[in-house]
């Protein structure tokens, strides 16, 4: 049997992984300027597109940790 101190920082990890692209995206002053850029794309635009593939990994990595939550005994 697990300790309840495991399934409560399974949990805190799977809220962090959740509210990590919403913050990155909603703090628009953050990243709302034209430098650095990449390949000549201003920051704004490419900041945003990098949190494409970064979203899916983190809906990944909750959806992983809350099904083996669910497999514990």
């Amino acid at each position: 049997m697990a300790p309840m101190g495991h399934h409560r920082l399974r949990r805190v990890a799977i809220a962090v992984l959740l509210l990590a692209p919403a913050a990155g995206l909603l703090w628009v002053p953050w990243y709302a300027g034209a430098s650095p850029r990449l390949a000549g794309t201003p920051f704004f635009y490419w900041y945003q597109l990098a949190w494409v593939p970064g979203c899916g990994l983190c809906l990944l990595a909750a959806y992983a940790l809350s099904r083996h939550d669910r497999h514990d005994p």
